[in-house]
């Protein structure tokens, strides 16, 4: 019946898809090309009232069929795109944002900007509103190859003035791409969204003229604008842009404070550390303290030598003063079940050692200090503290007092000074780790 003839012609349709898919996902380019244009062809013989909306399904298999196929060139690929943007209006300027990216990405750049620029100009009643979002977009993209040429211009300006030669038409050409530039990327982030490099192009050509009260504004709102969604990196461009021009430690520390409250792990973290623990207050050296210690809770840290300086550093002020031993405790209590396996296994002692012997000092006084010897002392002894079970000493024996004992042991025996004076201070301040561990 013809009721059974349209359902078994779109169930046919679908297993084509799937195989399309199947072939896609195991990287069976050619395959994948064979069912998409048997897919095709079924579309064109499907007579059905019922809307299927493929043409965004082709376009986006077939656009990924054609980066990645192996006899596949740009001018067929240029072809297959120029027939997509005919398929749907309401798909037209994002089908030229993506022949724009293919095209840069072959390093096509004059070619990707008169894509944009013929994208720009295109009008379609009503739709030219209902697409102003991609139309931003397009234009945003064309300002940020605007940017690119002006760089180019400006370096070769830059070169030029340096034999003492001044090119009129090179200087008119950049602030040419200077004003096309800034005009679009401005209006780009006044949108709400993530604009990390259309704002960091804007600020560049802002500052290379002078404008800075207008770049920091622009940092500023993308930074603080609460419209806008969390975004680390907005506070890393202000950061960068204050130091940049030599604002205060109080702008720094604050652009840096809530860098830490959304990525304590990002590695800006060693600059706000240092400049924590440079400060009189005594409620920004502690926060210092906080920062490192959370910083550490983290893989990518592990091996980092200069954070373990700063914890070394300042752990070291800490007991030598006697004074505020309690930040330690509340950092290590929190810690103290699970950094011995993270941080002061037997492997990384050795590993520490072999790979890096400033990071195997550091290290090695961190440990010394927050699990000291008495527990080591305790064991050899056979005394036990109430507080503790003979497993806890024993796990604590086997993953943290073996990095001290061991790297401590390895310095002195290649007759390294500063890990003889190292043992001597742990040894001296040991009493200090009964009143770390409560």
């Amino acid at each position: 019946s013809s009721h059974e003839h349209k359902l078994n012609f779109k169930k046919s349709k679908e297993v084509c898809l799937s195989y399309v898919q199947d072939a896609m996902l195991q990287k069976q380019w050619k395959r994948a090309a064979e069912f998409l244009t048997f897919y095709t062809e079924s579309l064109e013989k499907d007579f059905s009232t019922e809307y299927m909306g493929p043409s965004e399904i082709i376009w986006r298999i077939g656009t990924e069929i054609l980066c990645h196929h192996s006899h596949s060139s740009m001018k067929e690929f240029n072809s297959f795109i120029e027939q997509m943007k005919t398929l749907g209006v309401k798909r037209y300027l994002k089908v030229c944002l993506e022949h724009a990216f293919h095209l840069l990405c072959n390093g096509l750049i004059d070619e990707a900007y008169q894509n944009l620029s013929l994208a720009e100009s295109w009008r379609f009643g009503e739709q030219t509103a209902i697409q102003d979002k991609e139309m931003k977009l397009i234009q945003a993209y064309r300002g940020l190859l605007d940017y690119y040429n002006w760089s180019k211009q400006k370096t070769i300006l830059l070169e030029h003035g340096q034999d003492g030669f001044e090119d009129l038409s090179v200087e008119q050409e950049m602030h040419s791409c200077f004003r096309k530039a800034a005009v679009n990327l401005k209006e780009i982030i006044k949108i709400p969204g993530v604009w990390d490099l259309f704002v960091k192009c804007y600020v560049d050509l802002l500052e290379f003229y002078g404008d800075h009260n207008e770049a920091r504004q622009v940092l500023n709102e993308y930074a603080y604008n609460s419209k806008f969604p969390a975004n680390p990196n907005a506070h890393v461009y202000l950061y960068q842009f204050l130091k940049r021009h030599g604002e205060s430690k109080k702008s720094l520390i604050s652009a840096l404070k809530i860098l830490h409250d959304i990525v304590p792990s990002h590695e800006l973290m060693i600059d706000f550390n240092t400049m924590l623990q440079k400060s009189k207050k005594r409620k920004k050296r502690r926060l210092g303290l906080e920062v490192i210690f959370a910083a550490l809770d983290y893989a990518g840290w592990k091996e980092n030598v200069k954070a373990w300086s700063c914890l070394a550093r300042q752990v070291k002020q800490i007991v030598i003063s006697e004074k505020h031993l309690d930040w330690i405790k509340q950092e290590w209590n929190s810690r103290k079940d699970w950094w011995p396996a993270f941080h002061f296994s037997r492997y990384l002692a050795k590993k520490n050692w072999q790979e890096n012997e400033s990071l195997s000092y550091e290290k090695a006084l961190v440990a010394g200090i927050l699990l000291g010897r008495a527990f080591c002392i305790c064991l050899y002894c056979g005394i036990t503290y109430n507080a503790f079970s003979f497993f806890f000493f024993f796990f604590f024996f086997f993953f943290c007092l073996f990095y001290f004992k061991y790297v401590s042991h390895q310095g002195c025996k290649a007759q390294l000074k500063r890990f003889r004076i190292l043992k001597k201070f742990v040894n001296k301040h040991n009493p200090v780790y009964l009143r770390i561990s409560g």
